[in-house]
């Protein structure tokens, strides 16, 4: 069987990529990767140094005249969102992603592909490997650890490690777009506890589940109004229990605070004579959420299946009610679009998981602003509303945006060599999702920074795919840069 990447160039970007994928390296549980990256530099002769949370900087000297340049700090997080589709069986701390050729696309095989930002590592292992014919300035390779689930990583830089005061960041998914800044973000999450009782012995068993939305990037995606299977699910159940005897068992859908839930599943127990009027109020609400969100999501499924095996606890009268409530009043999606940049979101919030855990349900939610004073706002409305339902919730400190430095010196020279590469002037903007830029722009004083890359699309789940020949397109563009900042940087 042929490679998926066999004649794609630059061949050893694309070698790194594949090597890189049949590697684990889920969010916070990197260490395999850092080991085989550690090896890598060893076998190399590179010199390199890790921080404690695990984050290394790899320099290799500036060549070709570049020598006497200013270092350049390339950056790219090793970890990766670990997303797949419900059937699929796929251990993401054990099993390497299967890599598909799918035309002009490169993608996964049910999951997601790690191209976010595992095509930002390979590009800098293939700078790394670069000759020593091309002029480069010297380059401090920055390689962060769990960045998916916070940016942690770049939180816990010691920023001792970083001697560039210039930045490229390879973690935007648009080619022939500069990002100049981002949005800050932070967490709540609420514990809502519940107490439980024996279902009606004569109830039946049904699992309601949503399922095939688009989901996508809570930052990225969130403007386009793609469906939350939570919010969905919770509208259906909300229904159900107006409308017929309902019990509910269980509930539980989205996984990672930065993925737009795509499925949700709910056990309920229903009075059997009810069994077809809630078979009708599902088919309702299921032709109501096509009729609003069919363009968008067209995979959109609604199950309501019997369940044969063994029975339950359910929740009381009142903890049912009270979940249900709490996650029909959360908010999910835009919340305002900014005032001075044109069609920019501003504040988002996603509801991006709900799940059992001992004597309650956990609600997180993931919230996002380009203004602190909108997160900090929005956090205390979330925390107000779990409090009406009987929840408690935490909220840890969240992460700063990053302004942007339209007048940066980097930004200058980038915007030229993009124009040329591309014939017009590139697209320069910030995006609504946070890049560790802000974190570490603060921890090393008067850094410079942009973020730039080649065109994903699909991130946070297993529709993530990379666009081929935008992969050569910026490599080629890079190259360039590389032989201007060796240049200005002197």
């Amino acid at each position: 069987m042929s490679s998926a990447i066999e004649g794609l160039r630059p061949k050893s970007l694309w070698n790194h990529f594949e090597k890189l994928s049949e590697v684990p390296r889920p969010s916070k549980h990197e260490e395999e990767v850092l080991e085989y990256l550690k090896n890598m530099f060893n076998e190399k002769g590179l010199e390199w140094k890790q921080d404690k949370a695990g984050n290394i900087v790899v320099r290799k000297n500036g060549t070709n005249g570049g020598e006497g340049s200013s270092p350049l700090v390339v950056q790219s997080h090793v970890d990766m969102v670990c997303e797949k589709n419900r059937e699929k069986e796929h251990d993401f701390m054990k099993e390497g992603i299967t890599l598909i050729r799918d035309g002009k696309y490169l993608t996964a095989d049910g999951t997601t592909l790690g191209a976010d930002n595992g095509i930002g590592v390979a590009i800098m292992l293939a700078l790394l490997d670069a000759s020593d014919e091309v002029k480069m300035p010297p380059l401090e390779c920055l390689f962060t650890v769990d960045e998916e689930t916070g940016l942690n990583g770049a939180f816990d830089l010691d920023a001792s490690l970083i001697k560039g005061k210039r930045m490229l960041n390879l973690d935007t998914e648009e080619w022939g777009a500069i990002c100049v800044g981002c949005a800050g973000g932070g967490d709540t999450i609420m514990n809502l506890p519940v107490k439980y009782t024996e279902a009606s012995s004569d109830f039946l068993k049904f699992e309601v589940s949503v399922e095939g939305l688009q989901g996508g990037h809570s930052g990225v995606n969130i403007n386009e109004d793609r469906g939350n299977a939570i919010v969905f699910l919770a509208q259906i159940l909300d229904r159900l229990e107006e409308g017929v005897m309902t019990s509910l068992a269980s509930i539980k859908g989205g996984d990672k605070q930065n993925a737009i839930p795509r499925e949700a599943q709910a056990v309920v127990y229903i009075e059997p004579s009810e069994v077809t009027t809630a078979q009708i109020i599902i088919d309702k609400r299921k032709e109501a959420l096509a009729d609003e969100f069919g363009v968008r999501e067209p995979g959109l499924t609604v199950k309501f299946s019997p369940m044969d095996d063994e029975d339950v606890p359910v929740l009381d009268g009142e903890s049912q009610r009270n979940l249900i409530n709490l996650l029909r009043i959360l908010p999910h999606g835009v919340l305002k679009y900014s005032h001075s940049i044109p069609d920019l979101v501003e504040t988002s919030n996603n509801l991006a998981r709900v799940k059992q855990i001992e004597n309650g349900y956990e609600i997180l939610c993931s919230s996002r602003s380009s203004i602190a004073g909108a997160i900090e706002a929005i956090r205390e409305r979330i925390a107000i509303m779990g409090k009406a339902c009987g929840a408690g919730y935490s909220q840890a400190d969240y992460y700063p945006g990053w302004k942007p430095d339209l007048n940066s010196s980097l930004l200058k020279t980038t915007k030229e060599v993009y124009e040329r590469c591309l014939g017009k002037e590139p697209e320069v903007g910030a995006i609504h999702a946070g890049l560790e830029c802000g974190i570490i722009g603060e921890k090393v004083e008067g850094m410079e920074m942009i973020s730039i890359g080649p065109t994903i699309t699909g991130a946070h789940s297993p529709d993530e795919r990379v666009e081929i020949e935008s992969v050569s397109l910026f490599w080629d563009m890079l190259i360039e840069l590389m032989s201007e900042l060796a240049e200005t940087g002197a």
